[in-house]
């Protein structure tokens, strides 16, 4: 036999990871003078290991990585024409594979997007009691106007995310 508690916290659960956002490509490290700081770069060079406090996921990495414009030696006029035209078409290509990479990842996150939000739509919808934790840890059943005030950010994001 199941549990009550266990539906019940797999739900708050569900709730409340629909309700975190996502970040894309987030970096978080603490700077000489101690202050968090969060950004989609990497940190600069002298922050130390220990400090960096939060790094992308593995596809965000992926995504940002994706082959960026080749550096390219200043052309001497003696240069071919037909080297420099190479060079551009060699610079379109990567720059066409980066956004397609950028697109497709994107893409991507506006699918899950979406996904968690008509999930936590149909659960709104539902009419399921919905218990969450407030900040001393203890239980609150969710209310009628916390209710209304979900469903309205679900489906902002379902709007911008389903496509």
């Amino acid at each position: 036999m199941i549990s009550k508690s266990l539906p019940l916290s797999l739900l708050c659960g569900l709730v409340l990871l629909s309700l975190a956002p996502v970040a894309q490509a987030q970096w978080k490290w603490r700077d000489a003078d101690g202050r968090v700081q969060y950004s989609d770069r990497p940190p600069p060079g002298n922050v130390a290991e220990k400090d960096i406090l939060g790094r992308p996921s593995a596809s965000a990495l992926r995504a940002m990585n994706a082959p960026a414009k080749p550096a390219s030696a200043p052309a001497s006029a003696a240069a071919p024409v037909a080297q420099s035209a190479s060079d551009a078409a060699a610079r379109q290509k990567a720059e066409k594979e980066r956004k397609a990479a950028d697109d497709k990842a994107r893409a991507e996150m506006d699918a899950e997007n979406c996904k968690q939000a008509q999930n936590q739509m149909r659960l709104l919808e539902s009419g399921v009691r919905i218990a969450v934790k407030n900040d001393k840890g203890e239980r609150e059943m969710v209310d009628d106007s916390a209710r209304q005030t979900q469903m309205k950010q679900a489906q902002t994001v379902i709007s911008v995310s389903c496509k």
